[in-house]
């Protein structure tokens, strides 16, 4: 048996491999972290590019107003609710199912006020809508189906 004390090596922690991993760890996290905040997402609406406008002699063009206001071909509505809406699409139309409606709505208008006037154009049977937008480059207005 060997009663001799012998030399014992302390174990040695290398720092340096340790702290390059957790740099390049740090690094990979700053460039794959996305730093959005979902509160403030600024949504600018609507632009399209579609194609050129189609002559269509059976359209009826609504019209919606940053502040809630109708008006169906370029006659103001008085009042906005979806009864209102149904009587004057009707009455646009004069009855004939295959009118396209049109809705030509304002950037700033709501989305409920663009629904009342899909809701009124459902009541008073017209099954064909499309959207007026304008192009992405300049201000020519468009049908976007």
């Amino acid at each position: 048996m060997n009663f001799r004390p012998g030399n014992r090596d302390e174990p040695e922690i290398n720092l340096i491999p340790f702290i390059d991993i957790l740099l390049v760890v740090l690094i990979f996290l700053m460039l794959t972290t996305t730093y959005s905040k979902f509160t403030e997402l600024q949504v600018n609406l609507p632009v399209a590019d579609a194609q050129a406008p189609r002559e269509n002699p059976k359209e009826v063009i609504v019209a919606i107003s940053s502040d809630g206001r109708y008006s169906i071909n370029k006659e103001l509505l008085e009042g906005a609710g979806v009864d209102t809406l149904t009587r004057a699409l009707s009455a646009a139309s004069q009855d004939n199912r295959e009118v396209v409606v049109i809705i030509s709505a304002d950037a700033a208008a709501t989305h409920q006020s663009v629904i009342n006037v899909m809701d009124a154009a459902r009541r008073a049977g017209l099954v064909q809508i499309t959207f007026a937008t304008q192009q992405s480059g300049g201000k020519t207005p468009s049908t976007q189906p």
